[in-house]
């Protein structure tokens, strides 16, 4: 796994974590255990740290970057989705990025919310606890308890730390 420090903050992986051998992982990072950082993903904390907590996944192509006063965290069991876009932004407990949103600087997710996939979600915005936004610019929508969205939010964090068991164990270079 592509591992870099920079100006000599380097990055700290839990030995029960998976980073896919493909992702690339810059600077002050700590991916805690069970997390996972999936293929082609890049985590690149050169100003402000970046902390992935315990059983959360980033997944393919995702890009988790900061800026110059605010860090990046993907709050336990949280889910960033494929080809997201995560930018100096907190996200809580168990919360869901939905596949291709951009979540922009110092926007809050929270615990068990959901941003739909493809959403643009604006600098600064708040995202109470268990509720869905979606749209550009996305707006909350409601809650997502009772939804079809429910499911995701509550399997995705374990499905992802088997899934993630898995590939630590089961991957091999062929070529």
């Amino acid at each position: 796994m592509p591992l870099f420090s920079f100006e000599g903050k380097s990055p700290r992986v839990h030995p029960s974590a998976f980073v896919a051998p493909t992702a690339v992982i810059v600077g002050d990072v700590t991916i805690e255990e069970r997390a996972s950082v999936w293929y082609n993903a890049v985590v690149r904390a050169d100003f402000q740290p970046i902390v992935i907590h315990r059983g959360a996944n980033v997944q393919d192509c995702a890009v988790l970057h900061v800026n110059g006063t605010q860090g990046v965290e993907v709050g336990a069991g949280a889910t960033v989705g494929h080809n997201c876009t995560v930018h100096a932004a907190w996200l809580a407990e168990e919360c869901l990025i939905g596949n291709g949103a951009t979540v922009l600087d110092g926007v809050r997710v929270g615990v068990r919310a959901m941003v739909a996939a493809g959403a643009l979600v604006t600098p600064s915005t708040e995202i109470p606890d268990g509720m869905l936004a979606m749209g550009a610019p996305a707006r909350v929508r409601g809650p997502i308890a009772g939804t079809p969205a429910e499911h995701w939010v509550r399997r995705n964090p374990e499905a992802y730390q088997e899934l993630a068991r898995r590939h630590k164990a089961g991957i091999a270079l062929i070529g």
